[in-house]
């Protein structure tokens, strides 16, 4: 049986590396369809991966800020129309621009949420409005949306979000048979993380391949005996 894997913000860290996992470890997922934004990263990451995927496996690109309402739903449409189902959807795609409150503005407020808690409602939503039926939604939120951290309300918040949302989709879903997961990563050596603490040696923390494999384990037989209430992943 051959199954499809959408991955959103897929140039780099845990998208690239969930990316990378599904086309040389699974043996169901052959088709992995790639969002990100359009960067020197998001190529250079998809020429590598077609020249070291196996023989068998689809790679279907998009270079779309999620963020983006418009463009999202035009890439959303052209992939159904070029694959058909998704069966996985991982939403991974992040942002934000840690300062103080004070100093926080309202428009990276908005952003924060438009690619961290808009796009992957609007994702899921559209999809099911096509007659989509997933097997599997994992949502990656963050430990900072369990627990609000100082200088990163907007991250914090729409974290947050997340973890609610994916508590609504998991039983809303259910009668579909759709498992949906949180995933809650801790400090994790991204570009995001970096964002968020510049100052942090990224060699003494999570690296993305880590989660990465968590992800992994949900999409295979074995993942649907895990309790998937929001999965806290850290050192």
């Amino acid at each position: 049986m051959t199954e499809t894997a959408l991955v959103t913000g897929a140039s780099r860290g845990i998208g690239l590396e969930t990316v990378r996992r599904f086309l040389h470890n699974s043996e169901n997922i052959t088709t992995v369809v790639m969002f990100a934004r359009p960067s020197e990263d998001f190529d250079a990451a998809v020429e590598e991966l077609r020249a070291s995927s196996p023989v068998g496996r689809k790679i279907v690109t998009r270079a779309v800020d999620v963020g983006d309402r418009d463009a999202l739903h035009a890439a959303l449409e052209s992939v159904h129309e070029e694959v058909g189902t998704i069966d996985h959807l991982i939403n991974n795609a992040g942002y934000t621009n840690p300062v103080p409150l004070q100093q926080a503005e309202i428009e990276d407020f908005e952003t924060t949420m438009a690619v961290n808690v808009y796009a992957p409602f609007l994702i899921v939503k559209w999809l099911l409005n096509q007659g989509n039926t997933f097997k599997l939604i994992v949502n990656i939120a963050s430990t900072a949306g369990i627990n609000g951290r100082s200088g990163w309300l907007t991250y914090s918040a729409s974290k947050a979000a997340v973890i609610n949302m994916s508590q609504v989709m998991r039983e809303e879903l259910a009668i579909y048979g759709t498992r949906v997961v949180c995933l809650s990563p801790g400090r994790t050596a991204t570009a995001l993380r970096r964002t968020l603490a510049p100052e942090e040696d990224p060699s003494t923390i999570m690296q993305p391949e880590h989660v990465a494999r968590v992800i992994e384990t949900f999409t295979s037989p074995v993942g649907r005996f895990i309790d998937s209430e929001n999965i806290v992943v850290r050192q």
